[in-house]
């Protein structure tokens, strides 16, 4: 084989692991969304008060936590490949078994399962989109989490749509889940095989331990931590500002949380260009402070154009900085990255865990458009940490 008949063929070795690594997310996305959209059928079904339901929900927010945690150990020991097809087969399983409880305990039981697999996929298939964009040797991330936000705009439409025509959550469930295993299978063959560590005696634990308390890492975990819980204080609160500030239907305040979802898939989409223009510090400075901006004006002006406009520039800013902390925390630890990022993805998921209850509580006493006042702080917040996601420029190889 030739020079250049070699590279050619590595070129689009790549190429199909960053198409496999696109399905992963693309379905994860969809996943996620299938089961939130149908979770008030759901709560019907078992006739769950709201307080057995949250508690339900923290077993999976609790078994996600868990599993980020163990999954970056894990696969720093026996390559990313393998967990993350276990972890994205299982959470097709787990889809199908929370339609299957008949009882509370047993839906917690799946819901926790459905935590544990979600967890696990969202830090391990992040691994193997480093090791795709690192093996491209330029900035690629945004576009997988752009295929994430696509995946969760198509199972949230399709399942609204399904629920309208009163199809069954049991019927919806195994459709989905079937679908998009057999796409996770097909696309098995094309992810790239991380490297096993023969992780022997104490250097490891001190490897670990030195990338967990790295000044740089905790800075990119503070970004992590205060976008994503701005993310998930939009995904619970916006439509709720939305309704309750501008008093107006449900139908007006769920196309804000769709603007707010569309601009986030957009961000995503042009991402990756914008950091090879301007420098992921420069961007992620800039995004976080669009998302400042674009909340104040949401809050500031009660009217439907102007919240609109807002959460728009809110779903933009928000979009970009995640996954550039991912991009920055795999640079800096180097070999030792599994570890690093599922740190960062660990402090990410824990603010999108306080975010909601926290905006919840806020609001009780001081009323929604008080209480949302804090996220733009953190996003300020975030901006000032910008400079931690520099990193080396890549040479662009593909």
């Amino acid at each position: 084989m030739t020079l250049h008949s070699q590279s050619e063929a590595e070129k689009w070795r790549l190429h199909l692991a960053r198409m496999a690594v696109n399905i992963y997310f693309f379905v994860n996305g969809v996943l996620t969304a299938t089961f939130s959209t149908r979770l008030p059928t759901l709560q019907m079904k078992l006739a769950l008060p709201p307080g057995q339901l949250g508690l339900a929900l923290l077993g999976c927010t609790i078994g996600g936590l868990l599993a980020i945690s163990i999954a970056g150990h894990v696969s720093s020991r026996f390559g990313s490949k393998v967990i993350t097809i276990i972890a994205a087969l299982a959470m097709c399983v787990s889809l199908s078994l929370i339609t299957l409880a008949p009882t509370l305990p047993l839906f917690l039981l799946a819901l926790i399962f459905f935590g544990v697999a979600s967890g696990a996929m969202d830090v391990t298939m992040n691994f193997q989109g480093t090791d795709v964009e690192q093996a491209y040797g330029r900035s690629i991330m945004n576009s997988f989490h752009a295929y994430f936000s696509v995946g969760s705009l198509t199972g949230a439409s399709l399942g609204s749509l399904l629920a309208a025509f009163d199809v069954q959550p049991e019927t919806h469930f195994f459709a989905i889940a079937i679908a998009g295993g057999a796409a996770l299978v097909w696309s098995t063959r094309f992810l790239l095989a991380s490297q096993q560590k023969q992780v022997a005696d104490k250097q490891p634990v001190l490897k670990a331990l030195s990338a967990q308390i790295s000044p740089t890492l905790i800075l990119l975990g503070i970004i992590a931590f205060c976008s994503l819980l701005s993310v998930g204080a939009l995904f619970d609160w916006s439509a709720v500002y939305i309704s309750s500030n501008l008093h107006t239907g449900t139908g007006l305040a769920a196309a804000g949380f769709t603007t707010f979802l569309a601009c986030m898939a957009l961000g995503r989409s042009v991402g990756d260009r914008m950091a090879e223009r301007f420098g992921a510090p420069r961007l992620v400075r800039i995004a976080c402070a669009l998302a400042a901006s674009g909340l104040t004006l949401a809050l500031a002006f009660p009217w439907a154009p102007a919240v609109f406009f807002g959460l728009g520039l809110v779903g933009i800013g928000l979009s970009i900085p995640f996954p550039l902390v991912l991009s920055a925390a795999a640079h800096h630890a180097g070999p030792d990255k599994d570890v690093a990022l599922a740190t960062v993805t660990t402090w990410g998921y824990a603010g999108m865990i306080v975010g909601p209850p926290m905006i919840g509580f806020l609001a009780e006493q001081a009323g929604m458009r008080l209480a949302l006042v804090p996220v733009v702080l953190l996003c300020l917040i975030a901006a000032l940490c910008a400079p931690a996601t520099h990193k080396t420029a890549l040479q662009t190889k593909y």
